[in-house]
């Protein structure tokens, strides 16, 4: 049985998807950018401000399905630019603990809305 999940802290799907969707215990968490989920606008100033902004929108969406970013197994970047590798890597540090959720990063020629970092990932609430 499948479950949408949503909510209002984090942006709007602004194509055809669900923020989440919850099977059994698994969440597949759609890609996240930096939008500003008040005003649906890119957070501003450089990349490190958009990082954060893809983090808070993951955790209230981790936090919908009744996780939080420390259920995330797999995590996914994309990055238009891998010379902010270093930066997403130091503000990640921020928001996980060890052990750290499976990864990859993928340089990408182009994200949505023309911003320059989107994240999804997958997360799975039953603990052992």
């Amino acid at each position: 049985m499948r479950q949408t999940i949503h909510t209002d802290k984090a942006p709007a799907a602004i194509g055809t998807y669900s923020q989440a969707i919850r099977v059994a215990d698994t969440v597949y968490l759609s890609g996240q950018i930096g939008l500003i989920p008040d005003t649906m606008t890119l957070a501003e100033g450089d990349i490190s401000n958009r990082i954060h902004q893809v983090f808070k929108n993951l955790s209230a969406v981790c936090e919908a399905a009744g996780g939080n970013l420390q259920d995330i197994a797999k995590l996914n970047i994309f990055l238009t630019d891998m010379s902010h590798f270093a930066t997403v890597n130091d503000i990640m540090a921020q928001y996980f603990q060890q052990p750290y959720p499976a990864r990859a990063a993928v340089a990408v020629k182009q994200l949505p809305k023309d911003t320059d970092v989107e994240m999804d990932g997958v997360m799975v609430l039953s603990h052992y």
